[in-house]
C-alpha cells in the first residue's frame, strides 16, 4: 500500500490550486478563514462559479455529466478548496441525492433534475428527520397516499438544514404501514414551492436559523418523482447515508482549522502555554491518523481493491475532532470567546476591525467562537448518531 502521491497527482493538485486561488471570491474566502457568517448569496455564488468550470459534480463519472476524476484526485480538489477557504459545497444535491439520482433514477429523471444540480442553479433540501425519528429514522411517520398519478404528502420534518432556501427536498415518506417498518418507506423528490409546503425556521444559539421545520399539508407530488419502486426508499436512503457519513468526515476542513486553532492560539499569547500545546499537538496526531484511514481507503479503490465500510468510522472520528478543535479554539481565547454579537459582525464594527481591538468582546477572530462550539455539538448526532455508528461498525467492520 502506497499512501504517497504520484507525479501526475501532484500535478493534478497544482493545476487545482491554481484554479482555486484564481476564481475563489476574496471575500468568501476571507469568511470561511475567519469562520464569519455565509450567506445564501456566498455559497450560491461559488457553487455557480464551481458549475460554470464543470467541477461542482467533482464526484461525477462522465456520463452523468462530471469530470470522471478517480478517487484520489476527488480528495485533492476537496483538500484544496478547503485549505483555500472555499466554503464547504452545500451536500444535500451534489453529493446526496445525486448519487441516488443516478443510481435508482429513472433516464428521464437522471436527465430533468441532474443539469440543475451539476450547474449550482438548483438548491435542494434533505428531508429525513422527524420529531421522534432522527436516529431511528425507518419509525417516520410522514405519509404519502398514492391517488392515481398523484401522491398526496402529510407530516412534518425537523432540522432540515439550510430548508429556507431549499427550491427542491427529496424526502423518506411511508407508504406503507405492512411488514417492517423499513418496507414501507419511499423516496420522493418534491418541489418546495408545491402548495401545501410550510418551512418554519429553529433560531439555533447563535441567531441563525440554520436548520428548519417543514410542514406537508396535503402536499400533491406527481408519481413521477418517485424514486425507483415504492417502498424500496429504506434501500436508497442507505446508499445516501453512506455519502453523507463519508462527506461529514471532511479532514480537509479539519486540517484547515487545526491551522486556524494555531493562528488563534498564538494571537491570544498562549502559544507557549504547555498544557495547551499538548493538546494540539493530541489533536494533530488525530487528524493525520483520519487522513491515513482515508488514504487507505483511497488506495483500495485506485488499486481496485475492494475497500472496509468504513463510513461510520470515518463519521466517528470526523465529528469528534470537529468538536475538540472548536472546543480548544474557545480554550485558547478564553473569556473573550464568549460574546456574540451578530449584528455587530455583519456590520463589521465587533472586535479588532474597529475600535484598535477595544471592543469589549476581544479581538475580532474571538468572535465567532462560543457560537461554533455550540452548533458543532451536533456533528455526534446527525447522520446518525455516533452510538449507532459504534454498533454498526462492530457489526459490519469486526463482525460482532
Amino acid at each position: 500500500m502506497d499512501l504517497n502521491f504520484t507525479p501526475q497527482e501532484q500535478a493534478f493538485r497544482e493545476e487545482i490550486r491554481a484554479w482555486v486561488r484564481a476564481n475563489l471570491p476574496a471575500d468568501i474566502s476571507h469568511k470561511v478563514h475567519n469562520a464569519l457568517r455565509l450567506t445564501r448569496d456566498d455559497m450560491q455564488r461559488w457553487a455557480r462559479i464551481l458549475g460554470k468550470k464543470g467541477w461542482l459534480a467533482w464526484g461525477w463519472p462522465e456520463k452523468f455529466g462530471g469530470p470522471g476524476w478517480n478517487a484520489v484526485q476527488k480528495h485533492l480538489f476537496e483538500e484544496e478548496c478547503a485549505l483555500a477557504g472555499a466554503p464547504r459545497v452545500v451536500p444535500f444535491g451534489p453529493v446526496m441525492v445525486a448519487p441516488v439520482i443516478m443510481a435508482f433514477g429513472s433516464p428521464e429523471q437522471q436527465q430533468r433534475f441532474l443539469p440543475g444540480i451539476a450547474s449550482g442553479e438548483v438548491w435542494w433540501s434533505q428531508g429525513y428527520s422527524e420529531p421522534g425519528s432522527g436516529s431511528d429514522l425507518a419509525s417516520l411517520k410522514t405519509r404519502a397516499e398514492r391517488r392515481g398519478d398523484t401522491y398526496i404528502v402529510n407530516g412534518q420534518k425537523t432540522w432540515t438544514t439550510l430548508g429556507q432556501y431549499g427550491e427542491w427536498i427529496f424526502c423518506l415518506v411511508r407508504t406503507s404501514t405492512e411488514g417492517k417498518p423499513q418496507t414501507g418507506i419511499s423516496f420522493l423528490l418534491i418541489d418546495m414551492k408545491s402548495p401545501g409546503i410550510t418551512v418554519k425556521p429553529i433560531v439555533l444559539l447563535d441567531g441563525e436559523p440554520e436548520v428548519n421545520e417543514v410542514f406537508f399539508d396535503d402536499v400533491e407530488v406527481p408519481a413521477e418523482n418517485l424514486i425507483g419502486e415504492e417502498n424500496k426508499g429504506w434501500t436508497y436512503a442507505k446508499h445516501l447515508l453512506a455519502h453523507e457519513r463519508t462527506n461529514i468526515a471532511d479532514v480537509n476542513r479539519a486540517k484547515r482549522e487545526l491551522e486556524r486553532l494555531k493562528r488563534i492560539a498564538k494571537a491570544e499569547g498562549v502559544w507557549d502555554d504547555r498544557r495547551l500545546r499538548d493538546q494540539i499537538a493530541l489533536l494533530e496526531v488525530d487528524i493525520v491518523a483520519l487522513e491515513m484511514l482515508v488514504l487507505r481507503v483511497l488506495s483500495a479503490e485506485k488499486s481496485g481493491k475492494q475497500s472496509l465500510d468504513i463510513a461510520g468510522l470515518l463519521k466517528i472520528r470526523g465529528s469528534e475532532i470537529q468538536q475538540r478543535y472548536t472546543e480548544l479554539m474557545m480554550l485558547a481565547a478564553g473569556p473573550y470567546s464568549l460574546p456574540f454579537v451578530r449584528e455587530a459582525m455583519d456590520a463589521g464594527w465587533q472586535g479588532d476591525q474597529a475600535l484598535g481591538g477595544l471592543w469589549p468582546g476581544g479581538a475580532a477572530h474571538c468572535a465567532p467562537l462560543a457560537a461554533t462550539y455550540f452548533n458543532y455539538r451536533k456533528t455526534t448526532i446527525y447522520g446518525g448518531s455516533n452510538e449507532v455508528q459504534r454498533n454498526i461498525v462492530a457489526q459490519t467492520v469486526l463482525g460482532s
